[in-house]
């Protein structure tokens, strides 16, 4: 009987070790070490390219013209009150007029688009049918007293040469320089124009 009580006593004591060494945790991994920062290699300063001289010349000529290119003022005529009114009444004729072309300039090439009077038997624009182009008429004619007149009132006055600048008042004249001038006398024109404060309508062109 002692026998059998040492047998159940050694197995309950080999149960107990067997539990609790599966409900004991396993013990924690050693944390890894740290490793030491690897140092990069320092980067040698690169020596930078001496700048061509090309560069510094551009960029002394374009300060030059920046200078030269000095905002001015645009001369101004001096109007009455009835005059201001009419150029306020031909710029909204202006903005309503239609742009005239002749008949059929959409279907041949070589026909262009100026203005050519419709005068066929059978042409519907010469009946001013609503369905075709406007035909000149006289309801699209600005108000005489400003008819000739630039927008900004003053009167254009065509210039071939230095000398037509005689005898012009900047107040109400203003000068266009004809196409066919060369850049030379363009340049005389226009610096004799400044110092008699005259308006220059193509100074750019």
């Amino acid at each position: 009987m002692a026998k059998a009580k040492k047998k159940t006593e050694d197995k309950k004591e080999t149960k107990a070790l067997e539990t609790k060494a599966k409900s004991a945790k396993p013990a924690p991994a050693k944390k890894s070490e740290k490793k030491a920062p690897v140092k990069k290699p320092e980067k040698k300063p690169v020596a930078k390219k001496p700048e061509k001289k090309k560069k510094e010349e551009k960029v002394q000529i374009v300060e030059e013209d920046e200078e030269e290119s000095v905002y001015r003022v645009k001369a101004k005529p001096k109007l009455d009150k009835a005059t201001k009114r009419m150029l306020n009444i031909k710029s909204d004729i202006d903005k309503r007029r239609p742009k005239f072309r002749r008949q059929e300039w959409f279907r041949y090439k070589r026909l262009g688009t100026k203005w050519r009077k419709p005068r066929g038997l059978h042409s519907k624009m010469r009946v001013n049918r609503k369905y075709r182009p406007k035909v000149v008429s006289i309801g699209f004619r600005s108000p005489k007293a400003v008819r000739d007149l630039h927008p900004s009132g003053f009167k254009e006055v065509l210039v071939h040469n230095p000398r037509d600048l005689k005898d012009l008042d900047p107040k109400t004249q203003a000068i266009r320089i004809g196409h066919s001038v060369g850049t030379r006398k363009r340049q005389e024109i226009i610096k004799a124009a400044d110092k008699m404060e005259l308006r220059v309508l193509n100074r750019g062109v």
